[in-house]
């Protein structure tokens, strides 16, 4: 049975013109973490679509059973509900959204992708010390959300980390990682100086794979957690800026 949905943790979508854009959160977070700038695109005039992750935004119980391709299927549907008003389609994702957004732009006719501070490189050592972490019975780990600098400000994401759960992420990022040629389209990476949750040689990476257009903004003053962070509204401006030249 699924916990209800946490006050605030509710998917978000807007009907606007025929050209869409899906916006997707991170790994233990929720659409709290992108309602913000979800909302100054679907003012900009596009349709968008801010799902719910599976597992996500309601108990840490829900999420332990919710795998990679729950959440891939997820944003592929959203994707799919967009493509079918007959416009182009952007993508925009924040860590664990960004491997999401990354992979839709490997295998689907994306416009560009806006990606903040995503998790694409591949990590044998994690993967091995989760799967350690596993078959010595442990269910948890601390909490890798709210990496934010800004004072007063806390995403709502869950307290622990769930690690089958993290276990399917980090060995569907090995694919991910293969497949960044495959990103033909547009890209706009924006990166944090200093994140404590994806380490920024992810976007080291992604700008030396892709082989459509990149550009990257350096964020200066913030962590993990940029759309809720000090550099909120040089995110949200730069994301529109991209979308208004892709989807144009």
């Amino acid at each position: 049975m699924s916990a209800e949905v946490l006050p605030g943790c509710e998917p978000f979508a807007h009907a606007g013109s025929p050209d869409g854009v899906l916006v997707l959160h991170g790994f233990t977070g929720n659409p709290t973490s992108m309602r913000p700038l979800a909302e100054v695109v679907a003012a900009a005039g596009y349709s968008v679509e801010l799902p719910r992750l599976p597992g996500h935004g309601t108990s840490l119980e829900d999420m332990v059973a919710t795998r990679f391709e729950d959440w891939l299927g997820e944003a592929e549907a959203a994707y799919e509900r967009l493509a079918a008003r007959g416009g182009r389609v952007g993508v925009v994702g924040l860590s664990m959204g960004g491997t999401l957004a990354a992979r839709l732009a490997e295998t689907h006719d994306v416009a560009g992708a806006a990606l903040i501070n995503p998790l694409v490189k591949s990590q044998p050592e994690v993967l091995e010390g989760i799967g350690q972490l596993l078959e010595a019975g442990l269910e948890t780990v601390e909490a890798i959300g709210s990496d934010i600098k800004r004072e007063g400000t806390r995403e709502l994401s869950y307290d622990a980390t769930p690690l089958a759960s993290a276990y399917s992420l980090f060995g569907a990022l090995a694919e991910v990682e293969a497949d960044l040629a495959r990103v033909t389209c547009p890209v706009l990476l924006l990166s944090s100086r200093e994140d404590h949750v994806v380490p920024p040689e992810n976007g080291d990476l992604l700008a030396e794979r892709v082989t459509g257009p990149l550009e990257r903004i350096w964020l200066e003053d913030s962590y993990h957690v940029a759309t809720l962070d000090n550099d909120r509204h040089q995110v949200e401006s730069a994301v529109t800026a991209f979308l208004a030249r892709v989807l144009h």
